[in-house]
């Protein structure tokens, strides 16, 4: 399994199961930090633009990239509608190997919501990491957020995790098996959507896999591939941060 498999599968549910689980509760610890940076804020992993959207708004630019079309589609229209399409752009590519020419410089980089723990060899995280300062100019900040509790994650089969009406369809309801892989230190989540409009019923599957990263691991490697660490943070108010920590935030500097 790599760790793309199953987004563009994932991209018509992924809003509407986001808006009952994650929400916004981070949106404004990523907004403040664009709103203090001057020039292109670059997201990695920027999907449909829960957090795009935002801090697109307050962002003097900002590029999103993506390796999934139909999450992209999704958030191109939203840029659109939004009137930001002049300052804003959702580019389709690789984050291991980012797209982009070797004088464009991004002075803040995001990793929102465990979009890491989506690399599921070392390998591509080395990649990424060092694809990533590549584009950061000296001083300029990437920021790492990690999900913290996925070895802890229960296992269940064919557990109904969510029901509930999606705007404009029908009536949704998610069917969720979660294995763990201890070996490969993945967890992995096989997604069952039903959606019933009228008489008419349609079920859509796929898998999802996140692997678990501590806060140490990462540092390392942020430190391997020229960052130093400024702070690690355990919510998104800017707490100290303790390995118990609902909220793992990295914070870390290009040397």
């Amino acid at each position: 399994m790599q760790g793309w498999h199953g987004w563009d599968d994932y991209a018509p549910f992924y809003d509407w199961e986001n808006a009952q689980t994650v929400g916004r509760r981070d949106l404004p610890f990523w907004i403040e930090l664009a709103r203090r940076t001057e020039g292109t804020v670059l997201e990695l992993g920027c999907g449909t633009g829960r957090v795009s959207l935002p801090v697109a708004k307050v962002s003097d630019r900002f590029v999103g990239i993506d390796r999934s079309t139909p999450m992209l589609r999704r958030l191109r229209v939203r840029l659109r509608r939004a009137g930001l399409g002049s300052r804003a752009a959702a580019v389709r590519g690789d984050i291991r190997v980012l797209p982009f020419r070797k004088r464009v410089r991004f002075p803040l980089v995001m990793a929102p919501y465990g979009i890491l723990q989506s690399l599921l060899r070392d390998r591509d995280l080395r990649s990424t990491l060092r694809s990533v300062a590549g584009v950061i100019p000296r001083g300029g900040l990437f920021v790492v957020d990690l999900v913290p509790d996925l070895p802890r994650w229960q296992e269940y089969e064919r557990k109904v995790s969510l029901r509930g009406r999606r705007p404009g369809g029908g009536r949704l309801t998610l069917i969720e098996t979660v294995r763990q892989d201890h070996d490969q230190q993945m967890t992995i989540f096989d997604q069952e959507y039903v959606e019933r409009i009228g008489r008419r019923r349609e079920s859509s599957r796929f898998s999802i896999a996140f692997r678990t990263l501590t806060v140490a691991q990462v540092s390392r490697r942020l430190e391997r591939s020229g960052f130093r660490v400024d702070s690690v943070l355990g919510d998104y108010q800017g707490r100290a941060w303790s390995p118990d920590a609902d909220v793992w935030l990295i914070v870390a500097r290009r040397g």
